[in-house]
């Protein structure tokens, strides 16, 4: 085991212990692969909600983590479910006004990049989000989500080379 997976284990069980602060670093450490997972799924107003939800979720089910240096990938899966939960519910939705705070709602053109993000395979999905609306790195990606730095790379790479051709530009990067 490296120093990063005995790290993270360490932090489960401290947070295990209701050590608030240890799933703080938690939640620090993978909120932004969490929104990832969820808005490769779920509309961009229900996003946060989905993020409080899952990370609630795996705190009351930590115990069930047989092995903390799993946490990651667990998490995302509960994230991947708490998205999906959430489209499955038919509730109305109010559009907030501007002035209330709430972060800005994405652009036209964000609103068809994701879309567009949505409809490919799987596998490319979160990889993308995380990359392209999260900001994240290859090794970030491979940190929060348990893959290999290679699998990322190629995930990224195959991704955006659907996503452009979704999209319609012929454009490389």
């Amino acid at each position: 085991m490296d120093e990063v997976e005995n790290d993270l284990a360490d932090v489960v069980r401290r947070a295990r212990r209701n050590e608030r602060a240890a799933y703080a670093t938690l939640y620090v450490r993978f909120s932004k692969a969490v929104h990832a997972a969820v808005l490769a799924r779920a509309p961009y107003g229900d996003a946060e909600d989905a993020v409080q939800e899952a990370f609630l979720t795996a705190w009351r089910r930590l115990d069930t983590l047989s092995e903390g240096e799993a946490f990651g990938g667990w998490i995302l899966q509960i994230a991947r479910n708490t998205a999906i939960d959430q489209r499955r519910r038919v509730r109305p939705s109010q559009e907030l006004d501007p002035e209330t705070g709430a972060p800005d709602p994405p652009t036209a053109e964000a609103q068809e990049v994701l879309a567009a993000i949505r409809a490919l395979p799987e596998a490319y999905r979160e990889t993308l989000v995380m990359r392209l609306v999260e900001g994240m790195t290859g090794p970030e990606i491979a940190a929060a989500t348990g893959m290999h730095a290679d699998s990322v790379r190629v995930n990224l790479c195959r991704g955006m080379k659907l996503l452009r051709a979704k999209l319609g530009s012929g454009q490389t990067t």
